[in-house]
């Protein structure tokens, strides 16, 4: 299996822990979700270096509530802490690559330069 099961218990741990994480939020009753299953699995088996995990709505309502999941699938991505995507929707095998690609790619530093700027200019 090229993904985990989140639950509570180990959510927060899981993106602790690592680097780059990418979540998938489903349901076993959501027909979008079945669709785009197959293409989370494949993106994740060649992306070896990401931790991919899923978590089931139905059984972790409130992981579901505590990140304002409205819609299912919704896509995940978070990179050292930070979540840098949180959206509603299936992603094309393509897109799903090209979004890596750009996660991969992000300057970090400067990524929290930018969040401090944002929270100075709230004040």
């Amino acid at each position: 299996m090229a993904y985990i099961d989140l639950t509570t218990k180990d959510f927060n741990e899981t993106l602790d822990n690592n680097e780059i994480v990418i979540i998938d939020f489903w349901a076993e009753w959501c027909g979008p979700c079945k669709q785009f299953a197959p293409i989370f699995e494949k993106v994740a088996e060649n992306n070896p270096d990401i931790t991919f995990a899923k978590v089931n709505t139905e059984e972790q309502q409130a992981l579901a509530d505590q990140h304002g999941i409205r819609s299912i699938p919704t896509l995940m991505v978070v990179r050292d802490g930070i979540i840098l995507l949180n959206q509603g929707g299936m992603l094309p095998e393509e897109a799903f690559g090209k979004l890596i690609a750009h996660v991969k790619g992000l300057d970090m530093d400067h990524v929290r330069a930018e969040m401090a700027k944002d929270e100075e200019d709230d004040e």
